[in-house]
């Protein structure tokens, strides 16, 4: 139940604009609850009093081995890590122990139309880009437009479809309207990049979009761009007249005078360079690195410090990724015997130091995710596709299959060889052939020659039934390119998890994507009813009408064996320098890693001063 405060609040603002909207407040909530009040002064995780000042010396955590441009938007080219969430800000900002809810930054509040159709935000008369200029509603409309045109990601395009165009109601109010009714657009057009009309111009006029590309953005975060030594690294620095520098939502944030983010070829480079103290922080992916090698004499003595930090957050969907639109993966049997013949329990205990859970579908640890039957709810949304999506949909919930206990890789293969040859594959001369005579060979891309490890106990596996794993290792601008064109057979993919499932699933599995060039159907799955399933899943009104239409989009992707699953940590593995960086007791639940300590980290006193030796 809302404050009595916050309810005039919301009435005031109502009737200041001449509206009867079902919400009215300082945030907005995707089920209609905020955890923070109306004038609240810090979010809980943040330490309102942290010191400003000194630096945070990081590694890139991009797979890119420079950066060619200081645009994040266009297609073309590779920006700098982290420069979008340092120099833009956004309508509003989420927080990082709850879920599903945005609080006002550039806007002082949010109104949603009783209909659903419109969303109307108020900017703060404060709101200041770096050039000086207040940020005004047509800054607004010209991101939103920018970013809709032909230089950006089609994912914008994708998120954004629902999105029927955007107004100027005055000089700071914007109002978004909607096709439909979609109880998360509001959260998405308000967590769009704002930048300023002003970014590449030149004399005044405007350049096309793809053509700015060195040009320093002109946006309203904590930091602009500091000195910069190109295939090397970059500074960004802290901007002391930085406009929301009191705000609740930015208190106790942006702590460091400067963040400067190294650059090196390759990993080995990465783990010796933090060894040898040239930066602070850095995030481990690779379980054998954190288990065998992340020692030393700096550790010995307590200045490197590490930590894993369990964390709340969806499993998301790890996965080979299966390209569809190769004719050697079109046949769901073939699709799912190649992920019988992953042995995850072997390689979880011989290679993973048993630190990783297995991926089951697209929503693990999250309420989305289906399990057992389909509910009557779900099979009321499925039966209508009965015949178009696979029969297991229907049956219970597709587990990855396991080598333990009382199932076996050597019954996984059985299985598998059963499949392939209810798909006209046969083993000839230990080579597994159509009726043509092809072979079954496969390629796997990928933009790291170490990843040849992981690969090969799969690679072996496969051989058992005849099929041939090319590993391909090319650069990464090849790889980008060659993945933008949906030019490869299969490669791994780390997709993100949500708690709350929306309009990306489009982009991630829906069939206008499949046909769209650098869009993210990597899987190239074309489906109906996977197409209306997410109709039905982005226009939900209630979780009791959102979790049904999830959990039968998750049965039939997974049934549909497009992906297969690989694996996940719990937690957040991060090495860091305790001797020069201080933090918060305890991470929020919901951080993304790395960013915790960026955003709400401090550099800590000199020894002597009195610094409480405390750990994040």
């Amino acid at each position: 139940m809302r404050s009595s405060s916050l309810w005039a609040s919301s009435l005031g603002l109502c009737l200041s604009l001449a509206c009867g909207g079902a919400w009215a407040a300082h945030g907005y909530a995707l089920w209609g609850s905020l955890k923070y009040p109306v004038g609240f002064d810090h979010f809980a995780y943040v330490n309102p009093q942290a010191p400003k000042g000194g630096e945070l010396r990081l590694v890139s955590n991009l797979r890119t081995s420079t950066f060619d441009k200081y645009n994040p938007f266009t297609l073309k080219g590779s920006a700098p890590a982290y420069l979008g969430g340092l120099m833009f800000d956004s309508l509003l900002a989420g927080s990082l122990d709850e879920t599903g809810a945005g609080y006002g930054l550039l806007a002082s509040d949010v109104q949603v139309s009783a209909d659903g159709l419109s969303a109307t935000f108020t900017l703060r008369p404060e709101a200041r880009f770096h050039n000086g200029d207040p940020v005004l509603a047509t800054d607004v409309k010209f991101s939103y437009d920018t970013l809709m045109g032909p230089f950006t990601s089609p994912s914008y395009k994708t998120q954004l479809a629902d999105v029927a165009g955007l107004d100027v109601i005055d000089a700071r109010t914007v109002r978004y309207r909607f096709k439909k009714p979609n109880r998360e657009l509001p959260l998405t057009v308000g967590g769009l990049p704002v930048f300023s009309h002003r970014w590449g111009e030149v004399d005044g006029k405007p350049k096309p979009f793809d053509q700015v590309v060195t040009d320093i953005p002109i946006g309203s975060g904590p930091y602009r761009i500091g000195p910069v030594r190109f295939g090397k690294d970059i500074t960004y620095v802290r901007d002391p007249q930085y406009w929301a520098r009191d705000l609740n939502v930015k208190r106790g944030t942006g702590n460091f005078d400067r963040i400067t983010v190294k650059i090196y070829k390759d990993n080995t480079a990465k783990l010796e360079a933090l060894k040898a103290g040239e930066f602070d922080l850095m995030r481990f992916f690779s379980a054998g690195d954190w288990a065998r090698r992340v020692t030393g004499k700096r550790f010995d003595s307590g200045e490197l410090v590490k930590g894993e930090f369990k964390h709340s957050l969806p499993a998301g969907f790890q996965s080979y990724v299966l390209n569809t639109r190769r004719d050697l993966l079109k046949d769901v049997r073939v699709r799912e015997a190649l992920g019988l013949a992953l042995d995850y329990e072997w390689m979880n205990r011989q290679m993973f130091y048993n630190a990783y859970q297995r991926v089951t579908g697209l929503f693990g640890n999250t309420a989305c995710a289906a399990s057992g039957t389909p509910s009557a709810e779900e099979l009321a949304l499925l039966e209508p596709w009965r015949g178009q999506v696979p029969e297991t949909t229907f049956g219970p919930m597709a587990v990855p299959p396991r080598t333990d206990g009382e199932q076996s890789l050597r019954g996984n293969l059985r299985r598998a060889q059963a499949l392939l040859a209810q798909a006209g594959w046969k083993v000839q001369d230990g080579v597994l052939r159509n009726a043509q005579g092809q072979a079954f060979v496969l390629e796997y891309l990928d933009s790291n020659e170490s990843g040849s490890r992981v690969v090969t106990p799969w690679a072996r596996n496969l051989e058992k039934l005849g099929i041939r794993l090319n590993y391909r290792p090319v650069d990464f601008a090849l790889y980008q390119q060659r993945l933008q064109k949906f030019d490869f057979d299969v490669t791994t993919m780390a997709f993100g998890g949500t708690h709350n499932p929306g309009q990306e699933y489009a982009d991630m599995f829906g069939s206008q994507a499949a046909d769209t060039e650098d869009s993210g159907n990597f899987v190239g799955l074309k489906s109906p009813a996977v197409d209306a399933l997410i109709t039905r899943m982005t226009g939900a009104k209630s979780l009791a009408e959102l979790q049904p239409a999830c959990r039968a989009l998750e049965r039939v992707v997974v049934h549909s064996h497009v992906l297969i699953p690989q694996w996940t940590a719990p937690t957040h593995r991060l090495a860091y320098n305790h001797w020069r960086l201080q933090g918060p007791s305890g991470m929020p639940p919901y951080s993304g890693g790395e960013t915790w300590a960026i955003d709400t980290w401090w550099a800590r006193p000199p020894a002597g001063t009195g610094a409480a030796p405390a750990r994040p």
